[in-house]
């Protein structure tokens, strides 16, 4: 995938674009991923939230409850509540966007998988693909996205 890509809802109230690449995408298999989605997984590409430029609309977030009792909020187009990203954990400086929001999805493949311990069965993961029961730890984001990381997650002061 390469910077730039433009995306948005399914009604086309919200367009959005992408000024860089993601930092990561993953592929996540837990079981709220699945059941927010309704679907077997979701793939998520983590970007600095002021690298997403709004084009047109406003997306509002929906709070969603977790397991962790950590915020989750998704943001939805307020017409056709098509899921365009998400923050977690209370971590305003990065965005997971919804890679299949993007005009150009098919361009997205992920880094990693993630929460395969609650994967569907028929889901086949290629062994050229690094693959986590849960989550993966902080060692595994190449130097530059850690950095990029680091700093959209670094409160001032």
């Amino acid at each position: 995938m390469s910077g730039h890509q433009e995306g948005g809802c399914g009604c086309g109230t919200v367009r959005y674009r992408l000024e860089t690449e993601p930092m990561m995408v993953h592929c996540c298999h837990c079981k709220d991923c699945q059941r927010q989605t309704g679907s077997a997984f979701v793939l998520n590409g983590i970007i600095e939230t002021n690298r997403i430029t709004l084009l047109s609309g406003n997306p509002e977030p929906t709070r969603m409850p977790t397991d962790s009792g950590r915020p989750h909020d998704i943001y939805r187009c307020t017409k056709c509540q098509t899921a365009l990203w998400s923050d977690y954990g209370g971590r305003p400086g990065l965005r997971f966007v919804r890679m299949g929001t993007l005009d150009n999805a098919a361009s997205v493949t992920p880094y990693v998988h993630i929460f395969t311990r609650s994967k569907v069965p028929w889901v086949a993961i290629p062994e050229s693909v690094p693959a986590f029961d849960v989550f993966y730890d902080k060692t595994f984001w190449p130097p530059e996205a850690a950095a990029r990381r680091a700093a959209a997650t670094t409160k001032p002061g």
